[in-house]
């Protein structure tokens, strides 16, 4: 994946990969899978699904689409996603589903997630069936996020939610 729509205020993820998310199809990711399997060498791990955006597959909300992303909030500082943006569609179904076409693959012993998962874009999302198979087929043991601050007021100078949505997550 390319792109956060997120805008935190450390990252310069946004600036040089866009506001956009931009993603591979489903084929050429499954394709690239499968030609590594014939590598030699290949031990049958594939150790990094996704980027660091690896839960954004689609945009914010529809109205992304319409007029372009939430530049920033009124005292002109950059929102965060999804707990400033109300309209957020956070749905992991397609990541989900390309996560277990990618297990499905022969020579395929394990498929891992191990960088950019926002976790409270994974609470945004009312079903909890990624947050499920992520944990039972995609980490290596502990699943890790990044809290990257526990004061609040840190974190709102960052850009980033609460600390307590990360305790909310970890509960």
């Amino acid at each position: 994946n390319r792109g956060c729509f997120g805008a935190c205020n450390f990252c310069a993820l946004a600036f040089h990969q866009g506001r956009y998310i931009q993603v591979r199809s489903h084929e050429s990711v499954i394709e690239e899978a499968k030609k590594i399997t014939q590598m030699p060498g290949f031990k049958g791990y594939i150790h990094d699904v996704g980027g660091p955006t690896a839960n954004f597959r689609f945009p914010a909300c529809k109205k992304q689409l319409k007029y372009g992303h939430v530049r920033e909030n009124s005292v002109g500082q950059a929102l965060p996603v999804p707990i400033c943006v109300h309209n957020i569609e956070a749905d992991h179904t397609d990541y989900l589903n390309l996560l277990r076409e990618l297990r499905r693959i022969e020579g395929i012993k394990k498929v891992f997630v191990r960088s950019g998962l926002r976790y409270d874009y994974m609470m945004a999302d009312r079903n909890d069936a990624f947050f499920k198979e992520l944990v039972e087929h995609h980490i290596s043991g502990q699943l890790k996020v990044a809290p990257e601050h526990m004061s609040d007021n840190a974190l709102y100078y960052m850009g980033k939610p609460s600390f307590n949505v990360y305790e909310q997550f970890r509960e």
